[in-house]
């Protein structure tokens, strides 16, 4: 049974939410950096370490982010992509079955 959505679609907004993500993850790094810099800050009370490790606890989160694309991806049936890439070369009407 053919899907009604757009697998096509789909997998490109995927690979433009991966790109931006690519390019994100520069600068969650960075920031990654310079909270673990912070840690390091004399004489840091205990309540304040907490909180910056929580920070970098929440920016490495990032790869939930790439998890989710992933998921998104896997949800694909196997084959729609190929299969509407090729009904596409005859057009865009839909089908009437």
């Amino acid at each position: 049974m053919p899907i009604k959505w757009s697998a096509v679609k789909v997998s490109e907004a995927m690979d433009e939410v991966e790109k931006e993500v690519s390019l994100a993850e520069v600068f969650f790094a960075e920031a990654r950096a310079k909270a673990s810099v912070a840690l390091n800050i004399a004489d840091l009370p205990g309540y304040m370490e907490d909180r910056i490790r929580r920070l970098i606890g929440d920016i490495d989160r990032i790869d939930y982010v790439k998890g989710a694309i992933k998921s998104v991806r896997s949800a694909i049936p196997d084959g729609a992509i190929e299969a509407e890439r090729e009904s596409l070369k005859y057009g865009s009407q839909q089908s009437l079955v």
